[in-house]
């Protein structure tokens, strides 16, 4: 039961950077900032997290259920985020309670994916009515868990009054931050219950009763206090004599002890020494021995008098803290582990093998890139919508003694002038309203690595002005905090504007431009790489053939010849879209790209039709031919939602929206 959401390949130019990349890249953030992280900043980190992930993917609301501290048989919301007009954190909510159709699934390990209308008869009287309360419509529900451990909790993102449709990479990446979540709760609490340990060894060892005892080397026999006769299980007037302690103590730490006697006589320092003594049928008990030798007129060991505390339940606490510690590292070790998996992950998306091209401009371009990357110094990159900006951008990152540390992208275009500031340099509690914890800034996350801004001409003269700062002093402060942040960031920036012409209409900050422009690199549009268009398409080509299960091997020279001769206004991601569009509606080896794609102007320029310029036309087109080539079978083997590599229900749902019907 659930449903999932296509990313159409012809989104329009807000969304034209790969959404998948950008939400890998956005993961790849926030796991970063769970290494390491000092427990008390959890919660707020958790909480930041889900709000950034729902602001990314257009989502109303997410929750984080655990157990109850004051009562473990109840789970109750930790940790939410909420857009500001939906619902307020409910007080004293129990989710087996509010939600028992749902609850009891999710203890059962199930991921769950449903809107309302999915809800069995079974679930209306109490689910239904809980979601139709808080106005949740669209639902993913994610256990918590660590390893095949009981489950910690539940991870819920949701929408309001509206149905979505859910792709099934976004659920996957979803998990993963479940995963990254749960890893989290998990080390704080195993690192509260070695604080808690810690704690209890200290106060044990305050209040712990000594027992006081003296030897006498002239007789060999021991005077012991009550306590001490009861700690090592001697009658009351009992002779202790060196036989009936040695019978006392653990075999296998008698050699130790008597070495530790025999050193202390021997050299006149204090003894120390902590050895297991039997306790019955208890088995045995830890003691730790201190004493003072004392000898006679000529220096002959004459007596010993000591204390002896039982440190059993220390011993106890110090072998729980390995085990907790161990866990800990454990943890560590396995989020460290997913962030690096995350990192390869990222890296074969964005990695070298997708810099495609030999012609001599795309060649300078490299060798600049080659030149700029072991350095430090800030580099521009300047092109047209489409050309690779952030491919060039992260290749310089890869190249450099940086690539190991967080690579971070902020568009500039896509955040209201209202937050960039908070999501650049970040912001304490209560900064401003709704600020009701602290967040992390962008430069934060990428010390010591590579900041990335991208569409930098698109910032207010304001923003400028703080920017400047940063590049010039490594130092800002946060939203509502007064202490300042210092960092070791490498600033790559990119833009599709003429910064100079900017900066000449007063819209651009010329110290700011001089700052950016230590090292300016100019990729060529398309147009001016007529030769790497052939390496480009069979790129491209092979991509979408193996993803859509195709063997196309060969592509007709009328198409390339055409397509070389094409102006390419949206560059090579427009030429990535036309051949995904062509291997989709190739029925066979040959790559069918078709011709009425493009249209010759008067001024001996090639432009896309109108129908190419109407992103919802072509989608409608495509999906209508697919299906007449299908018989209209929508799933299945051989159906059309195959061959786009979509769910059925997300095909269904398009259907619906484009109006598409079936001939008669």
């Amino acid at each position: 039961m659930g449903h999932r959401k296509e990313i159409s390949a012809t989104a329009g130019e807000g969304a034209q950077n790969n959404c998948s990349e950008s939400f890998e890249a956005l993961l790849l953030e926030i796991s970063a900032l769970f290494i390491n992280i000092p427990i008390d900043t959890i919660d707020s980190v958790i909480e930041d997290a889900q709000r950034r992930i729902c602001e990314y993917l257009g989502l109303d609301l997410s929750s984080l259920w655990q157990w109850s501290e004051k009562d473990p048989r109840i789970m109750t919301i930790t940790h939410l985020f909420s857009r500001p007009d939906g619902p307020e954190r409910p007080e004293n909510i129990d989710a087996s309670i509010s939600f028992p159709w749902v609850f009891n699934r999710v203890l059962g390990g199930e991921m769950m994916i449903f809107s309302n209308r999915d809800l069995p008869v079974e679930a209306a009287a109490v689910d239904l009515a809980s979601r139709s309360l808080y106005g949740v419509e669209s639902t993913v529900v994610i256990p918590l868990r660590v390893g095949d451990e009981p489950i910690l909790g539940i991870l819920t993102f949701e929408t309001l009054g509206r149905e979505r449709f859910w792709d099934d990479s976004e659920v996957q990446r979803l998990t993963l931050v479940a995963t990254i979540f749960a890893n989290t709760l998990r080390r704080r609490r195993a690192q509260q219950n070695l604080r808690d340990s810690e704690a209890r060894l200290s106060l044990a060892v305050e209040s712990a009763g000594a027992g006081l005892w003296e030897f006498d080397c002239a007789t060999s026999l021991f005077w012991a206090n009550e306590r001490a006769r009861a700690m090592f299980n001697y009658g009351t007037d009992e002779r202790i004599s060196m036989d009936r302690f040695e019978r006392s103590v653990y075999v296998n730490d008698l050699l130790a002890v008597k070495e530790a006697l025999a050193e202390s006589f021997a050299t006149g320092r204090k003894l120390k020494t902590e050895y297991r003594i039997s306790a019955g049928k208890h088995g045995y008990k830890w003691v730790c021995s201190m004493g003072r030798p004392y000898f006679d007129e000529h220096g002959a060991p004459a007596r010993m008098l000591g204390i002896s505390l039982d440190i059993s339940e220390r011993k106890r606490l110090e072998e729980r803290r390995r085990e907790d510690t161990s866990e800990i590292k454990r943890l560590k070790k396995l989020l460290e582990k997913e962030n690096t998996i995350l990192r390869e992950e990222l890296k074969q998306q964005l990695g070298t093998h997708q810099i495609i091209g030999s012609s001599p401009p795309f060649k300078a371009v490299i060798d600049a890139v080659n030149q700029v990357a072991p350095t430090t110094a800030t580099v521009l990159i300047r092109g047209e919508t489409g050309t690779g900006k952030g491919l060039i951008a992260h290749l310089i990152h890869q190249l450099s003694e940086r690539k190991s540390k967080p690579f971070v992208t902020v568009n500039c275009a896509a955040l209201p002038a209202s937050l960039i500031e908070s999501e650049l340099f970040g912001h304490a509690k209560g900064a401003y309203t709704g600020a009701h914890a602290s967040q992390v800034g962008r430069f934060e996350v990428a010390d010591g690595g590579t900041i990335f801004l991208d569409e930098i001409g698109e910032m207010s003269l304001e923003m400028q002005a703080k920017l400047l700062r940063v590049l010039q002093d490594g130092n800002f402060e946060k939203l509502g905090s007064p202490r300042t942040i210092r960092v070791d960031t490498r600033v790559i920036a990119a833009t599709a504007r003429d910064l100079k012409g900017e900066v000449a209409a007063g819209r651009f900050r010329e110290d700011l431009f001089y700052r950016l422009n230590v090292f300016p690199i100019s990729i060529p549009p398309l147009r001016q790489r007529i030769s790497d268009i052939s390496l480009l398409v069979e790129h491209f080509m092979e991509k979408f053939a193996r993803k859509t299960g195709k063997h196309i091997d060969r592509i007709p020279s009328r198409a390339l010849e055409i397509m070389c001769r094409y102006h390419w206004p949206g560059n090579v991601r427009e030429l990535e879209h036309i051949v995904q569009r062509s291997v989709i509606l190739s029925p066979g080896s040959v790559l069918a790209v078709p011709e009425q794609t493009f249209a010759v102007t008067e001024s001996g320029h090639r432009e896309v039709k109108k129908e190419i310029k109407d992103l919802r036309s072509t989608e409608r087109d495509h999906i209508i031919e697919v299906l007449a080539m299908t018989n209209w079978k929508i799933e299945g083997a051989g159906g059309a939602a195959g061959i786009l590599d979509i769910h059925p229900s997300t095909l269904r749902f398009r259907i619906k929206k484009l109006n598409i019907e079936r001939p008669g």
